[in-house]
């Protein structure tokens, strides 16, 4: 079987119309072995336990529930139970995901996850109904067609959103430093994610991913080909943005790092069955040899997302910029069920090229910049390290990489905006104060190979 896997920020959701599924993108189709109880276990005294329980809300319950929702109530709480990244996926989700991975789905065209009950917006998806609607990071969605959310699970909720193409549904969003509820009405409709997107700020290229999905690396190719051919012109830069990226499929993460690697050691992961132990190596060659990379991230870089940045950083390859990663080192792998389903269980963490592990520790950038000039409010976890439940940090070698000796080009690269940088808007780059400062690294970088006296400041 092919095995694929899961290194995505789970709980969260693609907010849909025809499809929601849920945020875990890779997978692994494994068959469950058989494996002996351990010695003392009391398995079938428990098991009976479990039926005696079931049969006595099936009989005396307020109202009829069947066998099969009792059966997803408790795979789902069995699992979700374990650690905040493992889950049940019942026949319809499996399907949704899988057709997630491909890119195109029917939606609102945001990503959320659950806080305090109700649906905290992630990401808005450039060019969809929720970023036409003006719907931004952190707004909370209360209620769905004058309905609240709370009390509803957070697949319950995200089913709210969906419906068919062409169909109307009336939100409202709590924002925050806005007293009054924001009352939108957004009109369902085919998503196609546009994972890549490129832009050239001169000679300096600049790609940002969105996520790793069947589309990212391939994408990210083109747009370094679509560099070189603009007028003829030499790339002399290039910005990688994963910002807010949540990450997806392992292979795609490690196919884009080894694009930007010579050679070494990409990711290894260690878990307790000896198909989770595995090393992944860059192959011979450099899409942009002696070219400078900056990588950008902020507390939205997650799992795939900081594979690539780990490993660009450990091997030198890349100055990381922004803010401390997520933190998620864990491997989610995937198990078809019989009946059409699947579960999500974490088998395994995964570890930089110089062995750390950033489970609950995140990555710190090389140079930090933060996006405003005051900390941002945050309606749900910002961290690994806020979720319940996580996985210790273990089986690595130190949590952060030590401080490069080569980058006294960054040395004047301020870590917060002055006070009449305006406010920031994903749809005017020229409000992106961390873009402006990895642009001003970038070509310093460019003009002295990364060794040279302190930026010199460009004025606005």
């Amino acid at each position: 079987m092919t095995r694929r896997t899961v290194l995505l920020l789970s709980a969260a959701f693609l907010a849909g119309a025809a499809f929601a599924g849920p945020g875990a993108r890779l997978f692994v189709p494994r068959l469950a072995a058989a494996y002996a109880d351990p010695p003392g276990s009391n398995k079938a005294r428990d098991l009976a336990l479990f039926g005696e329980v079931m049969a006595r809300i099936e009989a005396d319950y307020v109202k009829p529930v069947g066998t099969d929702d009792l059966i997803h109530y408790a795979l789902d709480g069995m699992l979700s139970g374990l650690d905040p990244h493992s889950g049940y996926l019942d026949p319809k989700e499996w399907n949704e995901m899988r057709v997630e991975t491909r890119g195109k789905f029917g939606g609102l065209g945001m990503t959320v996850t659950g806080a305090d009950g109700l649906l905290k917006v992630v990401s808005p998806i450039d060019g969809t109904p929720a970023a036409r609607a003006g719907i931004k990071p952190g707004d909370l969605i209360t209620t769905v067609n004058g309905k609240t959310i709370e009390g509803l699970t957070l697949t319950e909720a995200v089913d709210k959103l969906r419906g068919p193409p062409d169909t109307k549904v009336h939100i409202t969003i709590k924002r925050d430093g806005d007293p009054q509820p924001i009352e939108l009405t957004l009109t369902r409709e085919i998503i196609h994610m546009q994972v890549v997107k490129s832009h050239l700020y001169g000679d300096i290229g600049y790609v940002r991913l969105a996520e790793f999905n069947d589309e990212t690396e391939a994408g990210l190719r083109s747009a370094i080909a679509s560099f070189r051919m603009n007028d003829g012109k030499k790339l002399s830069g290039l910005i990688l943005d994963l910002r807010n990226n949540p990450g997806g499929l392992l292979d795609q993460a490690v196919s884009v790092a080894n694009d930007l690697l010579r050679s070494g050691v990409i990711v290894s992961t260690k878990g307790r069955q000896s198909d989770d132990t595995q090393v992944w190596r860059a192959r011979p060659g450099d899409l942009l040899t002696n070219v400078p990379v900056v990588v950008m991230i902020n507390s939205g870089s997650a799992s795939a997302s900081e594979i690539v940045s780990g490993a660009l950083q450990d091997h030198h390859r890349a100055v990381l910029l922004g803010t401390r990663s997520f933190g998620k080192g864990s491997v989610q792998t995937l198990f078809p069920l019989r009946n059409g389903g699947a579960i999500r269980l974490t088998t395994a963490r995964y570890y930089t090229p110089d062995g750390r592990s950033i489970q609950g520790q995140g990555i710190e950038p090389d140079v930090i910049v933060h996006e405003g000039d005051k900390p941002q409010p945050e309606f749900g976890p910002e961290h690994e390290w806020d979720l319940n439940n996580t996985i210790s940090n273990a089986g690595g070698t130190k949590a952060e990489a030590p401080r490069r000796p080569d980058l006294q080009t960054a040395d004047g690269i301020p870590e917060k905006p002055p006070k009449d940088w305006p406010k920031f808007d994903p749809a005017k780059p020229n409000t992106d104060f961390q873009l402006h400062e990895a642009l001003i690294l970038v070509r310093h970088l460019a003009a002295d190979g990364g060794i040279s006296e302190p930026v010199q400041r460009v004025s606005r």
